[in-house]
């Protein structure tokens, strides 16, 4: 079992930055593929971005291309989000999530996280 636990969410204004991370328990997370997901009020949850274990390899959704990096600390048994230029429409729950095997960031994730509340003000 892995237990994931967000944090680093909050308020903030349109333009602002926000990094948020990902801690893990249980097991290390070095073998896992690892997302980010969020989920905005009356929507669907979406993938947001995804890194493979070693880091060699992300995926980002089309918003947040160019705002969003995704990187991970496997000594830390950490995965982080860092958000620039953040606007309304990013507003949502931020989930982390682990994911087994290979390296696939629109298949099944197995472990997940509660999530974070991120809210950016206009």
């Amino acid at each position: 079992q892995v237990q994931l636990v967000e944090s680093g969410g909050g308020l903030v204004q349109a333009g602002d930055s926000l990094r948020l991370s990902c801690a893990a328990s249980g097991r290390t997370l070095s073998n896992y593929g690892m997302g980010w997901f969020r989920q905005a009020p009356g929507k669907d949850r979406e993938l947001v971005t995804a890194i493979s274990w070693g880091g060699g390899s992300t995926y980002y959704a089309d918003p947040v291309k160019g705002r969003f990096t995704i990187s991970r600390d496997n000594a830390k048994n950490t995965v982080y989000l860092q958000m620039n230029s953040l606007k309304p429409e990013d507003t949502a729950v931020y989930v982390c999530a682990a994911q087994l095997g290979k390296f696939r960031p629109s298949y099944e994730y197995h472990y997940w996280g509660q999530g974070t509340q991120v809210t950016v003000s206009s």
